[in-house]
C-alpha cells in the first residue's frame, strides 16, 4: 500500500495531495497527517469518493488508511 506523508502541510494541501495520490493508487493508500483539520478533511474527502477510512493514532499524528 502506498504511503503519503502530509506532515507539515495545512489544509487544503493534504486533501490535494491525497486526490493526486488516489489517481495513481485507486485501490487505496495510507495518509499521514499531523493536525486535526487535515485528519477530518482528508477523511471527509475520501468518504465522499466512496472509500472507507480507518484512523489510527501514530504518536502525535494520525495515519488514515483509505481503502475501497
Amino acid at each position: 500500500m502506498t504511503e503519503l506523508d502530509t506532515s507539515g502541510y495545512s489544509c487544503p494541501e493534504p486533501v490535494i495531495m491525497t486526490k493526486k495520490a488516489l489517481k495513481d493508487s485507486p485501490e487505496g493508500l495510507a495518509v499521514l497527517v499531523d493536525n486535526r483539520a487535515s485528519k477530518e478533511n482528508v477523511s471527509r474527502y475520501a468518504t465522499a469518493l466512496g472509500y472507507k477510512v480507518k484512523v489510527e493514532e501514530a504518536g502525535q499524528n494520525w495515519k488514515l488508511i483509505i481503502s475501497k
